[in-house]
């Protein structure tokens, strides 16, 4: 995402922006990823004011300014000639909503933010492996090697626990009960759940800690480059974006016909546990979602089911 370069003086919401950014850096604990997304966001939003010669601050917010500044989303170009996704639209919206909720929240005079209709995105279609391509994946990485044995305790624990990649970077040594097969995370809006590993995610992560010298505390580290560290390791932990493109070597590797990403694995936990008859509310668990309606993006795996009860029961009764 290119984050646009505003040369034009800064404004009272310009100043505000940035303390709803670090409310949710600090308050919220929101991940970096996030408060870069939503700088993005409100950054364009300001922009546009400026360059419509409208007031920038608080109280000027109205409907009408939000319909036009939805009809400028609809119509946007991006340098490479593509307009924005309806989805990416979306978020433009989402992300004015949250920061008027702060705003009316510290009693300021603006437009409150539930008569900012958010826009419908389409259903999303949820890519995952089969089981046959889940085992082709994780059978890539050597672990002869002192990456591959890293990478192969890596994708095992993505696919037994569902982690986001976030919260996988996150884990240190002492938080994994290796003797009790589980450990606690705390994911996304400070929600704690616990997780649980399989018997074979625990034997390659067994043998991935055994096999390192170090005392330091990162679960998962790097193993190239240089060694410029604290006594406790703090500089050698593996970044979301390393693990992203492990993912996406083992994907490369394994010529599978879905673009394999850390989400993808997460998608494939959960629809395996589904498959295989797990309830619903406790998959919502396991992954950390807040509502149970995000959980329902796995509806896919029922239509497998429905066919079957149409097979079995279609035309039975003539």
């Amino acid at each position: 995402m290119a984050i646009q370069k505003d040369e034009s003086p800064r404004t009272e919401l310009d100043r505000l922006i940035e303390e709803f950014l670090e409310h949710l850096e600090i308050e919220r604990q929101c991940s970096p990823l996030t408060i870069r997304n939503y700088r993005h966001y409100l950054g364009r939003f300001s922009n546009w004011l400026k360059k419509n010669n409208f007031k920038a601050k608080p109280s000027s917010i109205d409907l009408e300014k939000i319909k036009k500044y939805r009809v400028y989303l609809a119509r946007f170009t991006a340098p490479n000639g593509h307009p924005l996704s309806p989805s990416t639209q979306a978020y433009h919206v989402i992300a004015l909503r949250a920061f008027l909720r702060w705003l009316v929240k510290n009693d300021y005079d603006t437009l409150v933010p539930e008569k900012i209709d958010i826009p419908k995105s389409k259903s999303r279609v949820v890519k995952f492996l089969s089981a046959k391509q889940i085992e082709r994946f994780l059978s890539q990485p050597l672990p002869s090697k002192r990456t591959g044995l890293r990478d192969k305790a890596i994708l095992e624990i993505l696919f037994s626990t569902g982690l986001r990649v976030s919260e996988l970077v996150k884990l240190n040594r002492d938080q994994i009960d290796l003797k009790r097969r589980e450990f606690g995370v705390v994911g996304k809006g400070d929600r704690a759940r616990v997780v649980f590993l399989s018997e074979r995610a625990v034997k390659w992560l067994k043998k991935y800690l055994n096999s390192r010298e170090d005392s330091w505390k990162p679960l998962f580290i790097r193993l190239g480059g240089g060694n410029d560290i604290g006594k406790d390791g703090e500089k050698m932990r593996l970044t979301a974006r390393s693990v992203q493109r492990i993912v996406e070597k083992y994907s490369k590797k394994a010529r599978l016909p879905v673009k394999v990403t850390p989400h993808v694995i997460r998608h494939s936990f959960a629809t395996d546990l589904l498959i295989a008859g797990a309830d619903i509310r406790a998959v919502q668990e396991m992954l950390g979602h807040k509502n149970i309606q995000t959980t329902q993006i796995y509806t896919h795996v029922t239509n497998r089911q429905l066919r079957s009860v149409h097979e079995a029961f279609h035309g039975k009764g003539r």
